[in-house]
């Protein structure tokens, strides 16, 4: 054979090793779905609920195995629920009218006018101005505007939108882009602050998800009853700890790549005498955003919906031209997100109400019976944050299973209140462990700084740092002031 003959076959061969090892991953998903549907259904379940169970688990699972992106995983498992007959259309594809699902979406928009108009230019000159002498140095400044705001927005969707643009701002500002493979090291650090910042300032206070008063009328029925400064002394010490350590952690498990900065304040209040005073576009925008966030802030008082606020607020930028049509055509990523966002949503709620999520709790739960209570609370706290890779909502999982392993806890031992409180941090702050873990992260992950195993790493092991400072200095300053 000739060596030109002897070339080609050595580079033929690891060509078809790849072609199959591609295929048998492409395959695996369907083996696995096929495999948990003929199982036997277990015990208290249903034939519906099981099959459910068995698309969705290989969705994820596809995901986490870099198998197919999210977008393909949630189409095939969209097409395979409602083929099968396991869940009706109108089901399975509920979540494209739900309103945080749509919450999510006019937020992307309404960054996209921020960007757009010139305004998140400036607010970013204006925070490196302030901030800007490190990476870290704007982490911390985006991780404690967060915290500030956050007990006067019950959706931290809402906040979520509030953040990103100026996240997004201060990215490009910096000559971070997604497209970038290293400046889009800066991107995605800041990006991954704010969206786990947005998980424990959650925790902190009472008021900054909807989740927490959905939580507290459950312990209600356990005798444990709790008002917006008890809720703030019991998660103060180990909130402020991980808010304050969370931009440093990041900055070791996923450096930026730009460290110290010490001329950037500098040049960055140059760039902003040079901008002059606000264009109309800018003053537009602004005023929009004022009003959709004082709408947001008050939406509880005056009995507004927030959705419909970012609707409205959408619609003044579209009527003053500020956004056009050809501005939302070009959001490829808005509409993959609304997707994928939208299906999960609605299958994990279909989950839900079958009884799935409640079946699991239980069922774990109950092998806690006969260890000592440290152990079973441990455990329980453990099983519970586990569980929310099951789930695409903070308030279903809290609606399914804070009140079983709440009272399993209770009945092992546990103190009630620091039983209680433990259950409720952590129905904040598991919900950075997936992307589809809570809907305010979805604004964040559809930047496209982040790549879906980078999200996934970083959000175990962020939830891993929460739970152990949670699990040990929470649990001890609850033996002080949760009675």
């Amino acid at each position: 054979m000739s060596s030109a003959g002897v070339a080609t076959k050595a580079l033929a061969e690891p060509a078809a090793r790849n072609s199959l090892r591609r295929i048998l991953k492409r395959t695996f998903p369907f083996v696995m779905a096929t495999a948990i549907w003929l199982a036997p259904v277990p015990a208290g379940l249903t034939l519906q609920a099981w099959h459910l169970f068995a698309v969705f688990a290989t969705a994820i699972v596809s995901v986490l195995l870099g198998v197919f992106p999210l977008l393909t995983s949630t189409m095939l498992a969209a097409g395979a629920v409602v083929l099968t007959n396991t869940v009706s259309p109108a089901k399975a594809f509920a979540g494209f009218a739900n309103t945080s699902v749509l919450l999510v979406v006019i937020a992307f928009l309404v960054a996209q006018a921020v960007v757009k108009s010139g305004l998140g230019q400036r607010i970013s000159l204006f925070m490196v101005s302030l901030f800007g002498r490190s990476s870290v140095g704007l982490a911390y400044s985006l991780v404690l505007t967060d915290a500030a705001i956050a007990p006067a927005f019950p959706s931290n969707t809402a906040r979520g939108g509030v953040l990103f643009p100026i996240v997004l701002s201060v990215a490009q500002g910096s000559g971070s882009h997604p497209e970038d493979p290293k400046g889009r090291r800066l991107g995605g650090y800041l990006m991954f602050c704010t969206m786990a910042s947005l998980a424990v300032s959650s925790a902190l206070w009472m008021t900054a998800t909807s989740a927490n008063p959905i939580a507290i009328q459950v312990a209600h029925e356990y005798g444990v009853n709790v008002g917006f400064g008890k809720w703030l002394i019991a998660s103060s010490l180990p909130s402020l700890i991980t808010i304050l350590a969370l931009p440093w952690l990041l900055y070791r498990l996923y450096p930026p790549g730009v460290g110290a900065t010490p001329e950037a304040p500098a040049a960055a209040r140059k760039a902003l005498a040079d901008l002059g005073r606000l264009s109309r576009e800018e003053w537009i925008t602004a005023i929009a955003f004022v009003l959709m966030v004082t709408g947001w802030i008050f939406a509880d008082k005056l009995h507004l919906n927030v959705t419909s606020i970012a609707f409205a607020g959408l619609g003044l930028l579209l009527m003053t031209g500020v956004l056009t049509a050809s501005d939302i055509t070009t959001q490829g990523d808005t509409l993959a997100t609304f997707l994928w966002l939208a299906v999960l949503f609605a299958l994990s709620g279909d989950l839900n109400e079958l009884g799935f999520m409640g079946y699991v709790g239980q069922h774990l739960a109950s092998y806690m019976g006969g260890l000592s209570w440290p152990v079973t609370y441990v455990a329980l706290i453990l099983i519970y944050v586990a569980i929310h890779y099951m789930f695409v909502s903070q308030s279903s999982q809290v609606l399914a299973l804070l009140g079983v392993f709440l009272d399993v806890g209770i009945r092992g031992g546990v103190p009630a209140p620091m039983m209680a409180f433990s259950l409720f941090f952590a129905s904040s702050y598991f919900s950075v462990i997936t992307p589809q873990g809570g809907s305010q992260n979805v604004i964040f992950v559809g930047s496209g700084y982040l790549t879906q195993g980078e999200l996934y790493r970083l959000g175990l092991l962020t939830t891993l740092f929460f739970l152990a400072v949670f699990l040990t200095i929470g649990t001890g300053w609850l033996m002080l002031v949760a009675r």
